[in-house]
Formats: structure tokens, C-alpha cells, sequence
């Protein structure tokens, strides 16, 4: 099984058809209007060597974050930068909050380091809580994630500040993965980048990937707490990790409020319609806030199933802490919804 959603071609390759895909957690109205005019005039510069140091980009980011872009390190997907951290820093111990993303892991044994789980509790709904502070100290590096993939439940602010404290402390560095934080409509205050001036061991995840629906393009980028730091992780890679074409995209992308703001009118709603139609189906759906739906289903082989009738939803049995009865679901359009709903509902006749 692979670790992330998103095998459109293993899919073809094994039903003959392209799916009906819930697997990843893009925006749901598909690629930003403005990065796809930035797109088509891309041509242009096609011929052309990358700034390799991306400054008219970086300079758009720290810009649209209010931080200076000193702090701002860009790379090949939010991905890419989770293993250039890794190799920067080569924690000798390192503390995930699970089930998480499955990349942190990945990045983090091969760069040799020990992994300690704290367990996010079915009893408790996999909420985060506090008992996670004593472990921080043992820690050399610590992956959140707000809202957390895959069961999209948002972290409490006031613990994230004692994790933030508790880390400062210890000197533990936080990489705190705010990459779905864009689909909230309160996300700006949830973040953590007012922390950044008091914390240098603060390092935040963002991409183009989910709201800007960039996941092709690959595009993402790091705001950390100290800037020297900063530019070790900007060494750390290839040179040249971003084209010209992902660079006008992103660029252009920030700039598209009205996309963003039909993307914010449209997904609270429909979330909502959607979660109660699945509960009514039997589903046990947790209260996430992110763009998909984290549910538990005693029907057997429901991916199997959903397959058969061309859909595709993330099964979560290779997550550390969940066995094969959970999946995650994107929030799609509302047309591609009532089909996964229909499917569903067909199924458990």
C-alpha cells in the first residue's frame, strides 16, 4: 500500500478507469484562476534558469505572512521541506503525535533518527491534549500538524503555546504543519506566526498545494523562527527545486482573494451537509474542521466497494494508531459529493 492518496494511475491500471478521487485534500474548484493565467503565460521564462534564490517569490510570501524573507525558505512541496529539515538538523530524537503524515517518519529515519509516538487516543476523539508536554523534553524535534491529516481536528491554541513555551524551554525544535490552516475561515489567527520572533526553534509548513489546488506543480515553503537556520535548510537541497512555471504560479496565486474567498464561502456548508448524510448512513465521522472528513466504517472492505464503483477514498490502516476500519474523504464540489454519498448508500443495502 502506498503511504499517501492519490494513485490515480495504480487505480487505472487496476479498474480501467480514471476515479472519482476523495484520496487527496486539494481545493475542491480544482487550480487558483490567477496561477492558471500565470500558467499559460509560463512559456515565456521556460527557456530560462530558476532564480536560485528565489527572491521575487520569497519576497511575495514574506509579504502575504508579514515576516521578512529571510525567514522564508521555499521548496519542491511542503514534502521536499520536511526532508530537507530532517537532513539539516539530523535530530538524534524526534516525537510525533500519531496518526499523522506519513512523510514525517519517512524523512525522519532516514535521517537517522529515534522516533517516539504519543498516541492520540480513540477515547479521547484524537484530540491532542497535554499530556504530550513531558515528552517534549526528550525530544530533539517535535511534527505537529493543525489541522492534523488525517483526522482534521485542530490543536487547542492555548496548548500549542505551552508547546511552543515547552519547546523553547528544552530547545526542541517545532515544525508546526499548517498546510490545511488556508481552508479555515478563522485560519489566519490560528496560526502560529506570532511565535516566530519569540521562538527560534519555530519552524511552520505551508503549501500551495491545498487551498491554491497546485499539488502537480509542487510548490510549498518554510517560515522559520531563526534565520540562520533558514538559510541551512535552503542549503540543504538541489539546486533549482522550484521551475519557473511553479514560481509565476504561486506568485500569482497569492493574489487571488476572490478564489480563496468562494473557497472559504462554499466549504463549511457543504462539509456540514456532507458529514450529517454519512452519519445517517451509519458513519461514525469525527468533528474535524479541515477540507475532508475522518470517519470510521464497520462495513467490511468499504474502499474495496467504493472502488468497484469508480471512487477513490484514503484508507488510514497504515497509519500508526488506526487499523483498516478508517478512511478519510475529501470535501469535493457538490455534485461529486452526492455521488460518493450515492455509492455509499448502495453499499450498505
Amino acid at each position: 500500500m502506498l503511504i499517501h492518496g492519490g494513485d490515480l494511475t495504480g487505480f487505472e491500471e487496476k479498474y480501467g478507469l480514471r476515479p472519482l478521487d476523495f484520496s487527496v485534500n486539494t481545493n475542491p474548484f480544482g487550480l487558483s484562476p490567477m496561477a492558471a493565467e500565470a500558467l499559460s503565460r509560463a512559456t515565456e521564462r521556460a527557456s530560462e534558469y530558476p532564480d536560485v534564490l528565489y527572491r521575487r517569490l520569497r519576497s511575495a510570501i514574506a509579504s502575504h505572512e508579514a515576516v521578512g524573507s529571510e525567514q522564508v525558505v521555499c521548496g519542491n512541496g511542503a514534502a521536499e521541506l520536511i526532508w530537507r529539515i530532517c537532513l539539516t538538523l539530523r535530530p538524534r530524537k524526534a516525537l510525533l503525535a500519531v496518526p499523522c503524515f506519513a512523510e514525517y517518519e519517512a524523512a525522519l529515519r532516514f535521517a537517522g533518527s529515534n522516533i517516539e509516538y504519543h498516541y492520540l487516543r480513540k477515547e479521547k476523539g484524537f484530540v491532542l491534549g497535554n499530556d504530550i508536554l513531558p515528552q517534549i523534553k526528550n525530544a530533539d524535534i517535535v511534527f505537529l500538524c493543525s489541522p492534523n491529516n488525517p483526522t482534521g481536528l485542530c490543536i487547542n491554541p492555548g496548548l500549542l503555546s505551552e508547546i511552543c513555551s515547552c519547546c523553547n524551554l528544552h530547545g526542541t525544535t517545532l515544525v508546526m504543519d499548517e498546510c490545511f490552516l488556508g481552508f479555515l475561515p478563522d485560519g489566519e489567527k490560528r496560526s502560529l506566526k506570532s511565535h516566530l520572533s519569540r521562538c527560534p526553534g519555530l519552524i511552520i509548513l505551508k503549501a500551495f498545494t491545498k487551498l491554491y489546488g497546485m499539488a502537480g506543480l509542487r510548490l510549498g515553503y518554510a517560515l522559520c523562527g531563526d534565520c540562520d537556520l533558514a538559510g541551512s535548510i535552503m542549503s540543504a537541497g538541489q539546486c533549482w527545486p522550484i521551475s519557473t512555471a511553479a514560481e509565476d504560479a504561486g506568485i500569482a496565486a497569492l493574489s487571488d482573494t476572490a478564489f480563496v474567498k468562494k473557497t472559504l464561502a462554499f466549504l463549511p456548508d457543504e462539509r456540514r451537509r456532507v458529514k450529517l448524510a454519512m452519519e445517517k448512513l451509519g458513519l461514525d465521522v469525527y468533528p474535524g474542521e479541515a477540507n475532508f472528513l475522518f470517519f470510521r466504517s464497520d462495513l467490511p472492505h468499504l474502499g474495496e466497494a467504493l472502488a468497484e464503483r469508480g471512487i477513490l477514498i484514503r484508507r488510514c490502516g497504515n497509519y500508526p494508531g488506526l487499523d483498516g476500519s478508517y478512511y478519510r474523504a475529501a470535501i469535493l464540489t457538490g455534485e461529486k459529493n452526492d455521488r460518493l454519498l450515492a455509492a455509499l448508500n448502495d453499499i450498505r443495502r
